[in-house]
């Protein structure tokens, strides 16, 4: 489908659904090569998560080279995907690719905001449960923030049982620090308060949730062409912070500083590093993965995990240069993500020697120690960068691989499509 085709929409900004079979041309044999499901698309991997399944439904969110915000359904049991259009003529900058959030009655709530810009933090919800294409409530917006001038940015969603339903929004606020507001029903959000403070820096962020009682938290102390940066740890519950092991930091809402919590790797006399992803595995222990940099034309990957007593923390494999084709973020790996119903599985693109970054699927046997690999792209022509795992979606079939392949001159001038793998593992376009 081409891109006129594609901003053809309903009065709900509803791109319509098609058959994954039929796209394909054919219900038998795999297709040859990945084809998109959306023409133009981009994400960063800060905020989210991008991409979540529930029940029959995986939901994705993304961001087009014209600025619109789009949401993304595939329903497994029929092979239809659907699009929706909630906010058109945004700002061009993949830092604001919209955060999915399946609310307890299946209804979708979507998050977007700017890149350090003092406009406000949008939010729109489906009417209907399990259905994008069925109408959506106006857009509605957060303008708590901390004191600064960079805005919002990287939203974020976490939602508890535990406390009732509350949820918890977080973001990095106007003083360049990891901010959250939460609310226990309704559209009242409290005054936004300090996650971690780094006086003068912009710590980095990525978050999980067992969405009872727990948020886990994965951090930098900063951005690492400024900092020499190295990977902290805590956990949220019952009101407070904590370390690994159980020992109480103090409440939600103080703001803490990096040595306040787990040190998961020390750059002192390393490498500086930049985390990709958090996740939990059987036993809920967080286990990570991040870039480190021997140089910035030298990317590695590296996975941590808490086995219960300490950190144990392994190298992957090297992942080569910069995706930035601008020489400005010469930090922007491949990408790296957990597959959070099994995070002995990693999704990763490393540069292969000689060519571009294809996407591959790795495994662990034994906590990180020793990996086995397995390709998803290869002999690629372009870019094929930030694999993704929906959170909450088992097995390797249908939507189990979502990708961006293009090129990537920038963060604010992509050319980048957005991959899935389809049915059985093919892949499928839309």
């Amino acid at each position: 489908m081409d891109r006129a085709a594609f901003s053809r929409r309903t009065a709900f900004g509803v791109v319509g659904t098609v058959s994954a079979a039929a796209l394909l041309g054919t219900t038998g044999a795999a297709s040859a090569a990945p084809l998109p499901i959306a023409p133009s698309g981009a994400w960063c991997w800060f905020g989210g998560p991008r991409a979540v399944h529930h029940r029959k439904h995986t939901y994705l969110g993304y961001l087009t080279d014209s600025g619109q915000i789009v949401v993304a359904q595939y329903d497994h049991e029929t092979a239809r995907l659907s699009h929706a259009v909630l906010a058109e003529n945004f700002e061009i900058d993949d830092h604001n690719n919209p955060a999915i959030h399946v609310l307890p009655d299946g209804r979708l709530e979507v998050y977007w905001t700017a890149h350090a810009r003092n406009i406000p933090l949008y939010y729109r919800r489906s009417r209907l449960p399990g259905d994008i294409t069925g109408g959506w409530e106006p857009a509605r917006t957060i303008t708590t923030n901390t004191v600064g001038q960079y805005g919002w940015t990287y939203t974020t969603v976490a939602q508890l049982s535990a406390e009732k339903g509350r949820k918890y929004l977080f973001w990095r606020g106007a003083d360049f620090n990891p901010a959250f507001s939460t609310t226990d029903g309704g559209d009242q959000w409290t005054e936004a308060r300090s996650l971690i403070q780094v006086p003068g820096q912009r710590p980095y962020v990525k978050l999980c949730t067992n969405g009872r009682d727990t948020i886990h938290f994965a951090f930098t102390d900063g951005h690492p062409r400024n900092v020499h940066t190295s990977i902290y740890y805590v956990y949220y519950r019952a009101g407070h912070l904590h370390r690994a092991n159980g020992e109480r930091i103090g409440p939600l809402g103080t703001p803490i500083s990096p040595s306040q919590a787990d040190k998961v790797y020390d750059a002192t006399g390393q490498p500086k590093s930049w985390i990709w992803e958090i996740a939990t595995d059987h036993c809920e222990h967080p286990v990570l993965v991040y870039a480190n940099f021997p140089a910035d034309t030298d990317h590695h990957y590296r996975y941590a995990r808490w086995d219960g007593k300490a950190w144990q923390d392994h190298h992957i494999t090297a992942a080569g240069d910069s995706i930035s084709a601008d020489g400005k973020e010469p930090n922007y790996s491949g990408g790296i993500s957990l597959d959070h119903g099994d995070p002995a599985t990693v999704l990763l693109s490393r540069q292969a020697p000689g060519g571009r970054h294809e996407v591959e699927r790795w495994r662990t046997p034994d906590g990180g120690r020793t990996w086995t690999g397995e390709p998803i792209t290869r002999n690629s022509a372009e870019l094929n960068v930030r694999p993704f795992k929906p959170v909450g979606l088992s097995g390797n079939d249908a939507m189990s691989v979502l990708w961006m392949a293009g090129e990537y001159p920038s963060y604010v001038g992509y050319r980048t499509r957005i991959m899935a793998l389809g049915p059985d593992g093919r892949a499928f376009s839309l």
